[in-house]
């Protein structure tokens, strides 16, 4: 990745964008900021330029943003997806990176967020989706938007599972370096997630949305 130039309306774009996630999906909405805001600081651990650890929050605020458009009944589904239900589920992807498209068409910087946003769930071991990456053909920031994604589910209660405690959600982490997740990027997280700053979704909001005025 080079470094570019942060745009001064990249607040202001992901708080638009934001806004509909809000208004149709609120659980995928706190997920989101809580992705955003660790990835930066996950991003700054890994010892990433200020340019990337933006990159990695603008995408982690707005990854999900494709699950507007999928039918409650099986974003909220408590028992396990069957086949057409999970393809259904992986376009999530492919939508949430043509929201970001009329971006990074103008600015590079954006350009970077529509890439790690595609790669966000490609597997280390190259069993992800959708271009089936492995090892370092997976952007960095996608590598880390993946460990935190799946963390933040882990750890996030939801109307059809129970969320684990840190310890357990480490544990499951541990046992995917490798595997789901780039080790060294694992063990930086355990070490580091203890100290880093977790906001209120509340404060989340008004940071995102002070930035963008």
């Amino acid at each position: 990745m080079i470094d570019h130039q942060v745009p001064f309306w990249a607040n202001a774009v992901a708080a638009s964008l934001l806004q509909v996630l809000k208004a149709k999906e609120p659980g995928t909405f706190e997920h989101c900021l809580r992705v955003g805001e660790f990835s930066k600081q996950l991003a700054m651990k890994i010892g990433m330029s200020e340019y990337q650890q933006r990159v990695a929050e603008i995408a982690g605020y707005l990854h999900d943003l494709g699950e507007t458009t999928i039918d409650q009944d099986i974003i909220a589904k408590p028992t396990k997806l069957n086949q057409i239900e999970y393809e259904i589920m992986k376009s999530h992807v492919n939508v949430s990176e043509e929201f970001v498209r009329p971006m990074a068409e103008i600015n590079p910087f954006f350009l970077d967020v529509q890439k790690a946003i595609r790669s966000h769930h490609e597997q280390f071991n190259g069993m992800g989706y959708p271009d089936k990456l492995k090892a370092s053909q997976i952007p960095m920031v996608s590598r880390i938007l993946c460990l935190l994604d799946a963390f933040d589910s882990m750890t996030t209660s939801r109307v059809y599972k129970e969320a684990l405690s840190v310890e357990k959600a480490y544990a499951e982490v541990e046992k995917m370096a490798g595997l789901q997740f780039d080790r060294q990027i694992v063990s930086i997280f355990i070490i580091s997630h203890r100290s880093f700053k977790k906001s209120s979704i509340v404060d989340l909001e008004n940071q995102i949305f002070k930035k963008a005025t």
